[in-house]
């Protein structure tokens, strides 16, 4: 079969496409089927990506041990997040200098450093110091990830993406269970935990994966700030801000009452069995994401997806709110807003690239970096909330959030007016939408 070299205009890189049809009775390329340098790639994403939901279970050990408040611990949400947020406006900049190779490398290797600096600190403040620096490795890292698992693909990059969004679907639910394993043990296990599967994922890279022959086009250093100036990225971007405050008010804030709750009808809920809970969270959120998103918008389209499951997600917070006394409740609730979430993260992130005619990488960092400040908001203030004015006042707060963001995507609908007109992104596109929806 004849294969034509094609250039990617974000990336930089390769990539090789049939030319011919594939032979009658030639067998479907396999998804095992890759460089091992994609397979290290793909572990090194699922590693990351557990490190969205690592600390979850173990938050309100972190508050004991330390003699923290639970105000204090959920700032280890808002460091990782306010950095990664600022890190994803110039992203861009840095891996079109460094290469993808090197923005890579360099991306884990302060995952490594910090996650381990975390796992050794004597204080709360220390570790809200230490995951700020992790924040802006996994920044790097995640920014860079799909273009090199695209470029590093041999014989059909569609079966590498595959292979990328399962890995990042493990991540997003093994890091939940990971850490309430490892919590059981000590609340430091998860954070040496993933330090130990970054530093593997760090010398396997360093050793298989090869630089791309052609160079990625050149991102000026104001690019991500500049791109605020198009109408309909600025409210895509204003709506995942206050969809983003509700995102992590869930994850952040939950533990608490989930904990209180169960302690109060004589149940003993330690880290294991917070992972446990959230493992079915991200597991949910992983596979409306991956398998539930796509065929809705597609069916549906973007827009009704966006506002029924902000409706949906908005009804969800109620229920907490109302039954913030009961674990079960606050449970089966918070697992049911996994999929809800997970829609709604592929969904607005494929708005953004049918919505504009920005680079790819330049809209999604540039959304990135302003949804994540809103969750690095909501862990800062829960706590406060919920101290003032009540258990369910901070899912409350949610509920408003939610709404205003329906309120903003209803204003910018002039805007939007093109979005569902345009071809649906292809398969890597569709990828980048996942990847960046999830990122957290």
């Amino acid at each position: 079969m004849s294969t034509l070299a094609e250039t990617d205009p974000d990336t930089g890189h390769q990539t090789r496409t049939p030319t011919d049809a594939p032979r009658a009775g030639a067998p479907a390329p396999s998804i095992l089927r890759q460089p091992v340098a994609v397979w290290a790639i793909a572990f090194a994403c699922a590693v990351s990506f557990m490190g969205i939901g690592l600390v979850d279970p173990i938050l309100p050990a972190i508050s004991s041990e330390l003699d923290a408040t639970p105000s204090q611990t959920m700032l280890l949400f808002t460091s990782y997040l306010l950095i990664t947020a600022v890190a994803m406006f110039f992203t861009g900049f840095v891996s079109s200098r460094l290469g993808v190779r090197r923005t890579l490398l360099v991306g884990l290797s302060l995952v490594v450093v910090f996650a381990a600096l975390a796992g050794a600190s004597g204080t709360v403040e220390q570790i809200i110091a230490f995951r700020g620096g992790w924040g802006l490795g996994n920044a790097l890292f995640i920014s860079t990830a799909l273009a090199a698992i695209v470029g590093a693909a041999s014989g059909g990059s569609g079966q590498a993406i595959i292979l990328y969004e399962a890995a990042l679907g493990v991540g997003m639910a093994v890091g939940p269970l990971l850490g309430g394993v490892l919590g059981e043990v000590s609340w430091r296990g998860p954070f040496f935990g993933t330090a130990t599967l970054m530093a593997v994922g760090f010398v396997a890279l360093l050793v298989l994966l090869r630089a791309p022959a052609a160079p990625a086009p050149r991102i000026g250093l104001g690019a991500g700030l500049a791109a605020l100036r198009n109408p309909a990225l600025r409210t895509l971007a204003l709506t995942a801000l206050f969809y983003n405050f509700a995102f992590f008010t869930l994850l952040a804030y939950s533990p608490y009452p989930i904990e209180a709750a169960a302690a109060a009808a004589g149940k003993d809920f330690g880290a294991h069995e917070l992972g446990l809970v959230f493992f079915g969270w991200g597991l949910a959120l992983a596979v409306s994401s991956v398998f539930v998103a796509p065929q809705l918008t597609r069916r549906v389209g973007l827009r009704p997806v966006l506002f029924t499951m902000f409706a949906l997600l908005a009804a969800g917070f109620v229920v907490m709110a109302v039954g913030v006394g009961s674990a079960s409740v606050l449970i089966g609730t918070v697992i049911a807003c996994g999929l809800f979430l997970g829609v709604l993260n592929t969904a607005l992130t494929e708005t953004v690239m049918e919505a504009t005619d920005l680079p790819r990488s330049v809209a999604s960092s540039t959304y990135s970096g302003v949804r994540f400040l809103g969750g690095a908001i909501a862990p800062a203030v829960a706590g406060r909330i919920a101290d003032r004015l009540g258990a369910g006042a901070p899912y409350w707060c949610a509920v408003a959030s939610l709404g205003v963001a329906i309120v903003v995507l209803a204003l910018g609908g002039r805007t939007l007016a093109h979005v569902g007109h345009r071809p649906h992104a292809d398969a890597q596109g569709e990828a980048q939408a996942i990847t960046v929806g999830d990122e957290v």
